[in-house]
């Protein structure tokens, strides 16, 4: 029986550090949005529920009109804790041209995990988007993370990508907001 149970330990614990593994992109050092897939026709996202500050539920459907930068992400992360920095200055960039940043928290410690982090790291542009369980995630076919979601303003996917990126940098700004206008 302890042999056996031994067994079942080592599977489980396999199963988890596989499924660990897949949560963290491979930090990419490419050229800026060189890994940007753009979707030609666009694509329809599945309806997901994510959660605001203040624990209410939201949809992409809330922000109809208005063109999104949904960035699935995590502040155990490595990679993804290196482009928040830019994500802030990229919300700061387009919150003029009805371009919301969405960062939605993969967190499971929920708003006080991501104001922590706020807090040490000096974002001020993003709002607190949280998705503790991965639901959105999930529905939206992420692989892992960070995955960034370019939505239009007619809210379809324009464009995803997989890794991180300079998304304060000139050329991405610029393609941004081409990508949310068409």
């Amino acid at each position: 029986m302890a042999g056996s149970v031994g067994v079942s330990r080592r599977v489980l614990l396999g199963r988890i550090a596989a499924t660990s593994a897949t949560l963290a992109l491979p930090r990419q050092a490419s050229a800026v949005g060189s890994a940007l897939e753009v979707f030609a026709p666009r694509r329809t996202l599945a309806d997901a529920v994510f959660r605001d500050v203040d624990g209410a539920e939201r949809r992409l459907a809330d922000f109809a009109g208005t063109g999104l930068v949904v960035n699935l992400w995590a502040t155990w992360c490595p990679p993804c804790v290196e482009e928040m920095p830019a994500l802030d200055r990229l919300a700061r960039q387009v919150r003029d041209d009805r371009i919301d940043v969405l960062a939605l928290s993969q967190d499971r410690g929920g708003v006080d995990a991501v104001r922590a982090f706020y807090g040490r790291t000096g974002v001020r542009h993003l709002g607190i988007w949280l998705d503790p369980r991965g639901a959105a995630a999930r529905a939206w076919g992420a692989r892992g993370l960070p995955t960034t979601l370019i939505v239009d303003r007619a809210g379809k996917e324009a464009a995803r990508l997989e890794g991180i990126t300079a998304w304060d940098a000139a050329p991405m700004v610029a393609r941004i907001r081409a990508l949310v206008a068409a």
